[in-house]
């Protein structure tokens, strides 16, 4: 009985760790990129639906033109990813915990990441929401 009972765990816990891991991080990480402001306008939004999957890597490049100061705010989708690194300048900054990312003049911020939740995140830039400098983050 412990046999059998010891089997059916076993084959349990291989389909369901297996039905999980969406991802292969061996595979080189997806870029995406957020391009904020432009030479139109101060509130343009390169992208504002982000479509990801968990368990993959993705590298988020942000960049902004430097007309404004952008203040990402993103707490949810920010619990719910597993960060591998930021680089900014070429300088690499290892944090477990991105709480909000701000850019006060031109300049990037590369994100290294892995969605770890499935669910849809919503980001703004703070005080300019009103613009339209909003969107979402799906994990899928």
């Amino acid at each position: 009985m412990s046999f059998i009972r010891n089997i059916l765990l076993f084959s349990i816990l291989i389909t369901s760790t297996y039905t999980m891991a969406k991802g292969d991080l061996a595979i080189r990480a997806k870029k995406l990129e957020l391009k904020l402001g432009s030479e139109k306008s101060d509130y343009e939004m390169s992208q504002k639906i982000f479509e990801m999957e968990t368990g993959k890597a993705y590298r988020l490049e942000i960049s902004s033109m430097g007309f404004k100061e952008y203040e990402i705010e993103a707490e949810d989708f920010f619990r719910n990813i597993w960060v591998r690194g930021i680089e900014v300048k070429g300088i690499e900054i290892d944090t477990p915990v991105i709480n909000e990312i701000e850019l006060e003049r031109e300049g990037e911020i590369e994100i290294k990441f892995v969605p770890i939740r499935p669910g849809e995140y919503e980001f703004e830039i703070e005080g300019l929401q009103s613009k339209g400098m909003k969107g979402v983050f799906i994990v899928r």
